[in-house]
């Protein structure tokens, strides 16, 4: 009885050690792809479940922003992107003005375990229409 009760324990803690140690691998090794303006405009088109973020100020969205876009300015991203993005899994695009905010939200992200982040750069190199 102990051995079998032994063999059960040791199965256990393998079993567990195992699923936590990939987890933590899958984890560690996500990280944000670029992708371009065009390729974006045809992934946006061609597929659904994308979410296109743009962390600019609401002033700056207020000018323009891509058709379809959220606003969560990257000040508050951290505590908005849990709050207004649920899926974890799902593929998001985002983007600034230039490209810096972009970058820094996209860390941002993969630390707060968003697993499929695309860095867009910056509005202004958009080369589509824009909602004003």
């Amino acid at each position: 009885m102990k051995a079998t009760t032994m063999i059960w324990v040791m199965m256990s803690v393998i079993i567990t050690l195992t699923g936590c140690s990939s987890a933590s691998e899958v984890k560690e090794s996500a990280v944000y792809q670029s992708i371009s303006p065009e390729e974006a405009f045809q992934r946006l088109e061609n597929e659904e479940q994308i979410t296109l973020l743009d962390v600019r100020t609401e002033s700056e969205f207020e000018e323009g922003h891509i058709p379809g876009s959220i606003l969560i300015p990257l000040q508050v991203l951290e505590e908005e992107a849990l709050l207004q993005l649920s899926d974890k899994d799902a593929p998001i695009f985002i983007y600034c003005r230039s490209g810096r905010r972009s970058l820094e939200a996209a860390e941002i992200m993969l630390e707060l375990g968003y697993t499929r982040i695309y860095d867009l750069g910056g509005i202004l190199d958009w080369p589509y229409d824009v909602v004003k």
